[in-house]
């Protein structure tokens, strides 16, 4: 049995090392991602998350584990920025104002497959464009969901979250935990 992540995210291979795995194999899926018309968001997340599970070329017995968050400010999703404007758009959509995180997990072993989605509440602050332009400069929203990610310098602009701070970050660990047991991965076999 080998443990792949379906996932080039260094923060996910971070955080599954909070928790003692380390990922034998990684083959980030090359998935669309482009949100089906009027989807919601926490749907879209979990399909997208199960789907790049189902991508992933493993054997029988080989465990799968791919995520997804997305940035939703009511019914809009807020993916990766394609470039600095569109992150520039997505944070001063977002400044000031309340929105959720969204992490799925999807844990495929075989032709079973386990998921969970975490939904967090976070706060941005009210940028004042010195404080947008600054931060864009640091390119640290390339890659990131809406645009920032709460563990750089953008955890600066979040006075106030609520949820999983780790599935925020893109890899909610103890629902993660859960999922690897419920497939037959060793996690707490010493």
């Amino acid at each position: 049995m080998k443990l792949i992540l379906g996932s080039g995210s260094p923060r996910r291979r971070e955080l599954l090392a909070q928790i003692g795995v380390v990922a034998d194999d990684i083959r980030p899926p090359d998935i669309n991602e482009d949100p089906h018309k009027a989807e919601l968001p926490r749907p879209y997340c979990v399909r997208i998350a199960q789907e790049k599970a189902a991508a992933v070329q493993a054997g029988p017995d080989d465990i799968v584990l791919c995520a997804d968050t997305t940035v939703a400010l009511g019914r809009r999703i807020m993916g990766k920025p394609a470039d600095v404007d569109e992150a520039a758009a997505f944070l001063r959509a977002l400044s000031g104002r309340r929105h959720r995180v969204i992490t799925a997990v999807a844990v495929k072993r075989g032709d079973r497959m386990w998921q969970r989605d975490v939904v967090s509440d976070v706060k941005m602050k009210r940028l004042s464009e010195t404080e947008l332009r600054t931060y864009l400069a640091t390119n640290d929203w390339m890659g990131k969901a809406g645009g920032y990610a709460i563990q750089g310098p953008a955890g600066a602009f979040v006075p106030w979250m609520s949820g999983s701070f780790t599935g925020i970050v893109g890899l909610p660990v103890a629902e993660t935990a859960g999922l690897l047991v419920a497939a037959g991965y060793p996690l707490y076999n010493t």
